[in-house]
Formats: structure tokens, C-alpha cells, sequence
């Protein structure tokens, strides 16, 4: 078994198919045209997985904001082929692989109901006549009809996607056999039709901001709090939030293991500023930036706080270029992390991007995480009740803790 498989087989367990429901049918789906569509939801590729022979897909995600109808986007990023998908279905969320049959749907995809990629590329579901609430759990399920060639991933899903090992299951109930995975597998966007009020804060970040240390299928990620803070807010149930972390991630270099993907500047307008709705960026990347000066016995691991800095004023210049209001989130502690992860220079240029963060003025505000998460006894390690027992992320405790602190404020100011 390569790498690469054994790295996606690792979180394959047994899971729990039984009888097939007719989907509903799709003859009246409505049309683009006067709909206002935001970015609800995103999970960004990171990495090439193995390739997939014919099975069924099932994964569930979680909308930020509730909608009339909603498409769903496929990529083939990292792929070495073209890639088939179709049947895909779409329909509530149960519980499990389970799915509430009386809301299937089949979906389109230019009115077919297949669709194939190219290798690089990308594709975009027609709409699908199905109404959403904010919060609201949906499971895409999609079959692969050809076996395809490197698969698509975003590793760290942190939630429990199901596959059958053979065969079109995309209309079934339940699974009862099959294997699971917790990496997220071609799907990366559900965007829905709002009102025209409708705007969309995006995060970008690595790990911390992938909820890396938060309960697997609890949606306990910071930007999932959030989410749920800007619900529970009448004035605010407009705005979604779409996560585009990615563990591994940094700024100025693309993944060299362990660390994953495409920089942050590699893949700033693909996964942040080109998604419809965005009006607001939020940035918490530089940690790994930092770390891998330690982990890289490269030239490219060994980056100053100042490059990491001149990194993010590209970024922000870039956002402002797009009319997009962009969000300093300063660098969380990680003392007591096993070294060579971290170390006394290390944590130098932490605090270093943090007062640049804090006193430069020149992201358009300043969320304040590391003073909400340290121990005020010992200021570059995490406090031991939001230590998800790593000493570099958060628990859930934690990461609900960062999300409380943002001042709601700041995406009422220029709406």
C-alpha cells in the first residue's frame, strides 16, 4: 500500500444500505437568473489521495446560512485524469450515513446527470430546488461510475464521510456497509441562494482554523461557533461563513511534509476572494510559517517575521484591490509543543508578527486569539483548559472561547 493510500485508508473504518428511495424529480429547477448566491460552505483541497475505483461517496456538511436553493462544486485539482461523477444526489441529513429520503434530490449538472472534470479543473452543480435552514446538516452523495485517476482531497475533514465499496448507492437511505473516512473527497463549496442582503466572511488559516483538536463530527471549529453566534443574531443571520483552512497550511511556501497544500498566497483567490458573496477575510496563517524554520532543513523553511509579514501585506493588498475588507487574527501560544516544532526563535517571531499584527494598522481590524487562549502565567503556552492536549491546538472549550471574543461589531460597521 503507498503512502498516499495509507494515508487516506488510516481513518477508513467498518461503517454501517438499505432499501432504495426514489429521489425527487428535478423537472422545475429553477435558474440562476435575479439569485443572489453566497459561498455557504467550503472545505479546500490540500493534497492528491489515491485513486478511486466505482463506489458511492456520501458527505455531510453543515450549511452557515439558511437559502431557497443551493449548487454544490466538484474539483479535480490534484487529479492525473479526467474524473466522472454522477449519479449525485442531495438531501438532509439523518444521523450517520442516513439521510431523510423525502428530501433527495437528484442533481444536474448542465441538465445531466453526470458530469466529467478535467484534471485540473473544476465543476458547478445546476441548482437544486432544495430549501435550507441556517446550520443545517445536508449529505451529498456521488458516485464514481469510472475508476478516476489521483483523487482530490481536504484531509482534515474532521467529519464522517461513508463510501460503499462497489456500485451506485447515491439514492439509498442508509448504508449499511462500506468503509468511512474523515477527509473530505472532490466536494469543496455548497453555495445557496439568499436574500440580496446575503454576504460571506471567509477564513483563511492552517490547522488551528481546520478545527484540528476539536470532536469529530460536532462542528466544534472556531468558524462553526461563529456561525452559530452570527444565527442566533437576528440583525445577523445573513452573513455565512465559510472555512477554508487547512492544516498544514503557510503563507509564503507551498506543502513539503508535514506540511500541506498550496501556500496561502498560491491559493488566496481560488479559495478566499473569487467565492461568491465574499465581503470579509479573516487571516490566522504564520505558525507554520514559523515552525518549519525548525521542522525544514531547507532554504524555504527558514523564513523571517518579516517575510512573513511582507506575506500578509501582499494579502490584504490583494483584498483590498477586490473591495474586500480583511481581518488580522494574531498567532495563538504553542509552548511545550515536542520540539523542533518550536523553539526560543521561534517563539521570538511569534510575538514579533503579533505586535506588527496588534499596532500596524494596516489589516482593517484586529481579532485578538492569543490573548484569549494563552495562560496569563505563562503567556507562549496555551491555557491548560483550552489545550486539546497537544499544546499547540485547541479543544472545543477553546475554540468556542475564540470565537465568543470577536466583536460582531466588526461585519455590522459597512453593511
Amino acid at each position: 500500500m503507498g503512502s498516499t493510500l495509507k494515508h487516506v485508508a488510516a481513518g477508513m473504518v467498518l461503517s454501517s444500505l438499505a432499501a432504495l428511495t426514489p429521489a425527487r424529480s428535478t423537472t422545475n429547477v429553477p435558474t440562476t437568473d435575479n439569485m443572489h448566491w453566497v459561498d455557504a460552505w467550503t472545505a479546500s483541497p490540500d493534497s492528491a489521495g489515491p485513486p478511486l475505483g466505482t463506489r458511492t461517496i456520501r458527505q455531510v456538511i453543515r450549511t452557515s446560512i439558511g437559502g431557497s436553493s443551493v449548487r454544490i462544486r466538484f474539483s479535480n485539482l490534484f487529479g492525473t485524469a479526467p474524473l466522472t461523477i454522477g449519479p449525485v444526489h442531495m438531501a438532509q441529513h439523518a444521523s450517520g450515513s442516513a439521510i431523510r429520503p423525502e428530501t433527495d434530490h437528484a442533481v444536474t449538472f448542465r441538465g445531466k446527470p453526470t458530469v466529467t472534470i478535467a484534471k485540473g479543473g473544476d465543476a458547478l452543480s445546476d441548482p437544486i430546488p432544495l430549501s435550507v435552514a441556517p446550520l443545517e446538516e445536508l449529505a451529498v452523495s456521488m458516485y464514481l461510475p469510472i475508476r478516476t485517476g489521483s483523487s482530490t482531497l481536504h484531509t482534515v475533514g474532521n467529519q464522517t464521510a461513508f463510501m460503499t465499496l462497489t456500485g451506485d448507492a447515491t439514492a439509498m437511505t442508509q448504508f449499511h456497509t462500506g468503509e468511512t473516512t474523515s477527509s473530505r473527497i472532490f466536494l469543496t463549496d455548497v453555495e445557496v441562494a439568499a436574500g440580496s442582503n446575503a454576504q460571506t466572511i471567509a477564513v483563511i488559516g492552517d490547522s488551528i482554523t481546520d478545527g484540528v483538536g476539536s470532536t469529530q463530527d460536532k462542528n466544534a471549529r472556531w468558524p462553526d461557533a461563529l456561525a452559530a453566534r452570527l444565527q442566533a443574531n437576528p440583525a445577523l443571520r445573513s452573513i455565512a461563513i465559510v472555512d477554508a483552512g487547512m492544516a498544514g497550511n503557510r503563507i509564503l511556501h507551498d506543502g513539503a511534509t508535514p506540511f500541506l497544500g498550496p501556500s496561502a498566497l498560491a491559493r488566496l483567490d481560488r479559495d478566499v476572494l473569487n467565492k461568491p458573496g465574499v465581503h470579509w477575510v479573516l487571516v490566522m496563517e504564520g505558525i507554520n510559517d514559523i515552525s518549519a524554520t525548525d521542522v525544514l532543513a531547507t532554504p524555504d523553511g527558514n523564513v523571517s517575521a518579516q517575510q512573513i509579514i511582507d506575506g500578509m501585506k501582499t494579502m490584504i493588498g490583494r483584498a483590498h484591490a477586490k473591495g474586500i475588507k480583511i481581518y488580522g487574527v494574531t498567532l495563538t501560544p504553542y509552548g511545550g509543543v515536542d520540539w523542533p516544532f518550536t523553539s526560543a526563535a521561534g517563539e521570538a517571531k511569534r510575538q514579533a508578527v503579533n505586535a506588527w499584527i496588534r499596532h500596524a494598522g494596516a489589516f482593517d481590524a484586529v481579532i485578538d486569539f492569543d490573548q484569549v487562549v494563552r495562560d496569563p502565567a505563562h503567556t507562549g503556552s496555551l491555557l491548560a483548559a483550552f489545550d486539546s492536549g497537544d499544546h499547540l491546538h485547541p479543544n472545543d472549550a477553546g475554540y468556542k472561547a475564540m470565537a465568543a471574543a470577536i466583536d460582531l461589531r466588526l461585519f455590522t460597521r459597512d453593511r
